[in-house]
């Protein structure tokens, strides 16, 4: 796994549900490297960073008034490449995901699908990697 001092590009999530978002966020494989909570109301997600396994990491905190990035949650767009994007969306659709385009092979190369999260942030899985 890449370490996230390594990581130079961070997708960034602005949510509504952030403890469903981290379950949800677990079964599809990423891991907890850092969670801040508001002191004064401990069940608000003030800033979190999770890693991919890839390689790449997401930074997301629930929806305040001073949030910064995309003031609408359910607004992002996702690409995660993997060997098997067959189990990555099976997974992904158990844990509660919204089938947009199922799993088809690509005309491009490669294999591809999309589901929405919880929340509405689009989520493509592909094994097609950018050379």
């Amino acid at each position: 796994m890449t370490s996230a001092a390594d990581i130079k590009h961070w997708q960034t999530l602005t949510l509504r549900d952030p403890e469903t978002m981290m379950a949800w966020l677990g079964a599809i494989g990423f891991t907890e490297h850092a969670t801040y909570r508001d002191e004064s109301d401990p069940p608000v997600v003030v800033h979190a960073e999770w890693l991919w396994s890839g390689g790449g990491g997401i930074m997301f905190g629930a929806v305040r008034d001073d949030s910064v990035g995309s003031s609408q949650p359910g607004m992002a767009a996702c690409y995660l490449v993997s060997d098997d994007p067959d189990a990555l969306f099976d997974a992904a659709v158990a844990a509660g995901a919204t089938v947009i385009r199922e799993m088809k092979d690509e005309d491009y190369g490669g294999r591809g699908g999309t589901v929405a999260d919880p929340e509405g942030n689009m989520w493509s899985f592909g094994s097609y990697q950018p050379t």
